[in-house]
């Protein structure tokens, strides 16, 4: 709709600038005797116009496109001299005619030479030229910009679909490892993990495919999570996190924050070891800092389940979606891995 609206704006500012170029001579005029300002702005400004009008259109219409943004520049040139030339001379021939029709009493007035005004009226040709590959250039740069940045656009879209559509199995995955584990040990608590299971992929399915939803919602996801996680573990693994109530109004782009839960559940469980995980979460008036903390616990080579897909994921979602607006660092000291998300809100 914008692109059409421009589309139309285009024409209509020319026509608007050659009504003030059309006007203005007779406007400035006012005063005088009405029937010698209109044949003195008529031979004098309205012709010579005309044809200015019809060489700037020649050009920006086809000679630009066909010769000049082709490089064929010498072509361009001769053409030019040879339409300039003739108007030009039509523009003498027509004015001199129309002297002796409607101006006769300066038949016999005498002023410069008629070559100076031949001159100066080729020159005069050659700003409408000047103007018309000005003009077009212009624009096409600028569609050039708008191609590009479109293109850039849809480029950014298909990317952060790509994580999208990579991080949705990713969770899938994770979450049905942990119903299996639960299979054989507590098959109520299976059942009941699958229900919850399937609250979370409706919402990842659905809720989660406008650009941005409101933070309460992805707070209520991740609760949902760790809760649903926290039924596979034993009393040896301590899980905290402490999470506030936002107002509707604060939105972020969705499943940002559950990557590093994931990451937390994944790789920060030793298997038989005490562990402890947490999670917080706060708000200010411009900023949200989340942060998770879980055990550090390397993995040997041949161990592909800390290959970092999710946090690789996170920094490339981050990097496109909060260029200039997200701080994302994590560390590990005394045995405590440490990630923290910073965005502006």
């Amino acid at each position: 709709m914008k692109r059409n609206n421009k589309k139309n704006l285009i024409p209509l500012l020319h026509l608007l600038t050659w009504a003030v170029l059309i006007g203005l001579p007779y406007l400035l005029s006012v005063g005088q005797d009405q029937e010698q300002i209109f044949n003195r702005t008529l031979i004098h400004s309205w012709i010579p116009l005309c044809f200015y009008a019809i060489i700037f259109y020649i050009n920006y219409l086809y000679l630009i496109d066909r010769f000049f943004f082709n490089n064929k520049i010498l072509p361009f040139i001769l053409i030019n001299i040879g339409v300039v030339a003739f108007f030009v001379f039509s523009n003498h021939e027509l004015k001199d005619f129309l002297i002796d029709q409607l101006l006769p009493d300066r038949t016999n007035v005498k002023g410069p030479p008629k070559n100076l005004f031949f001159y100066v009226d080729m020159i005069a040709s050659m700003v409408p030229i000047v103007f018309s590959v000005a003009l077009k250039t212009t624009e096409r740069w600028y569609k050039s910009e708008n191609e590009r940045k479109e293109a850039q656009t849809i480029k950014l879209q298909a990317e952060i679909q790509h994580l999208k559509y990579q991080l949705q199995p990713h969770f899938f995955f994770n979450s049905l490892n942990n119903i299996y584990a639960l299979v054989d040990s507590s098959p109520t608590t299976a059942k009941k993990t699958i229900h919850s299971l399937g609250k979370l992929m409706r919402y990842l399915l659905y809720d989660t495919e406008t650009e941005k939803v409101a933070l309460q919602k992805e707070i209520d996801f991740m609760t949902q999570y760790i809760e649903l996680m926290k039924l596979r573990f034993s009393n040896k693994i301590t899980i905290s996190y402490s999470f506030p109530t936002v107002p509707p109004n604060i939105k972020v782009v969705p499943l940002l924050f559950i990557t590093l839960v994931e990451n937390a559940f994944k790789h920060g469980i030793p298997a038989s070891s005490e562990a402890s995980l947490s999670f917080k979460m706060e708000v200010t008036d411009t900023f949200l800092v989340f942060t998770a903390k879980n055990q550090n616990l390397p993995k040997s080579d041949s161990d592909k389940s800390g290959s970092g897909i999710g946090l690789e994921n996170l920094r490339k979602r981050l990097q496109l979606l909060y260029p200039d607006s997200h701080s994302f660092v994590y560390q590990v000291k005394d045995e405590i891995f440490t990630a923290v998300l910073t965005l502006e809100i």
